[in-house]
């Protein structure tokens, strides 16, 4: 089992911005497909951005398309989620996700192996 790690979470004011980052002590990242999903009390985990193991492409929801942005560091073993113009709606623990076999980007939960603990998000002036 791949242990994941998420961390960068915190209290931020509406607008400002954020860095997430998803590693690995054990192995590198970059055969993996890794999925950011989120969920915020009361709410289905959802999927926010990935990144796929055939040629890196990545993915987002529509809700933070131009805000999001997902990146690989192999050297580090870390995928990072960057998020700019936080809304209170982002407000929700982060998580990572990761899976060997899946070659394309799904925001389906149930096709991810492996989970990070998760990292809290919070928006609020």
């Amino acid at each position: 089992q791949l242990h994941l790690v998420e961390s960068g979470g915190g209290l931020v004011q509406p607008g400002g911005s954020l860095r997430l980052s998803c590693a690995s002590a054990e192995v590198t990242l970059d055969h993996y497909t890794i999925g950011w999903f989120r969920q915020a009390p009361g709410k289905e985990r959802e999927g926010v951005s990935c990144v796929d193991n055939t040629d890196s492409s990545t993915y987002y929801a529509d809700s933070v398309k131009g805000r999001f942005t997902i990146s690989r560091d192999n050297t580090n073993h870390t995928v990072y989620l960057h998020i700019n113009s936080l809304k209170p709606e982002d407000t929700a623990v982060y998580y990572c996700a990761a899976d060997l076999l899946l070659r394309l980007c799904v925001f389906l939960k149930d096709e991810y192996d492996d989970w990070g603990q998760g990292t809290q998000v919070t928006v609020s002036s």
